[in-house]
């Protein structure tokens, strides 16, 4: 990649941002008086958008990057961010050659969105670099539950098999009626409701409970749920190793140890 745009007199350069969500939607901005195209991606002009600062390191240092002045576009509504369609959005920020958009950006910082923290008109995003991840433990845990996410590459389980389309027929409290065709006697307790158009189209919300035409959400949606809509329901798993076995016939799999004896061992007697 030749960088020599950087050193000339006057600089041609603008940074690029872009932000993912995780319903699919995606926008850019560009620090630039006009609109720039880059491998087909729209880049709306944001001329006074630049990073207040981007600390970058090539120690196991956490990458940082300020943001307070990103969110100015009317893309970010305020009823997107009250509905959580911006939690754990990705954002890209890049430097382009103006002059030469079909050039490749140089890569500056890439990170997810973490905390969002609300004061009146304005708010705080945490950016959660790639080197975050090294706050993980390297070895796992013991546990008798199944630590894998069900239908994750642990788990092995295509969720495709688990899934069925419905579509809401009443609302009452927290506990929404669904006429699911073929989901006679399905288990959703532990699952998801993912709304497939409407007001909440693209937004997923877990499931604390529920069988076959009836589920109970664990958070209600921020904008009114209308009798009609549809919706994909996800089937869960409690992650006991029983249900594992019996109900998805997946124990090989099962990412715990049930029999390994825990800290209550040290309190057993006999007779207990």
């Amino acid at each position: 990649m030749s960088l020599e745009w950087l050193d000339r007199e006057v600089t041609t350069s603008a940074y690029l941002w872009r932000l993912e969500r995780e319903d699919g939607v995606a926008i850019g901005f560009a620090s630039h008086d006009r609109d720039l195209v880059i491998d087909g991606f729209r880049y709306r002009a944001a001329p006074g958008m630049v990073p207040s600062s981007i600390a970058l390191s090539d120690s196991l240092d956490i990458d940082n990057v300020e943001i307070s002045g990103v969110m100015t576009s009317a893309a970010i509504a305020e009823a997107d961010l009250d509905a959580g369609r911006w939690d754990g959005a990705l954002l890209y920020i890049s430097l382009v050659d103006w002059e030469q958009s079909e050039a490749e950006p140089l890569p500056l910082i890439c990170g997810e969105f973490g905390e969002i923290v609300r004061s009146g008109d304005s708010f705080t995003v945490e950016i959660l670099g790639a080197s975050s991840f090294l706050d993980e433990p390297i070895a796992p845990l013991t546990s008798p539950t199944c630590r894998a996410e069900f239908g994750d590459r642990q788990c092995k389980l295509s969720l495709h098999a688990h899934q069925r389309e419905g579509r809401i027929i009443t609302i009452s409290g927290d506990e929404i009626g669904i006429d699911v065709p073929g989901g006679a006697g399905a288990d959703f307790a532990f699952g998801s409701l993912r709304f497939l158009d409407g007001p909440n189209c693209g937004l997923s919300y877990a499931i604390v409970g529920g069988q076959g035409d009836a589920v109970r959400l664990a958070d209600l949606p921020a904008q009114p749920v209308t009798p009609g809509a549809r919706v994909l329901l996800t089937e869960g798993c409690n992650k006991n190793f029983a249900t594992c076995r019996d109900r998805f016939a997946n124990s090989i799999n099962f990412r715990g140890e049930p029999y390994l004896p825990g800290n209550d061992l040290l309190t057993r007697y006999p007779g207990a």
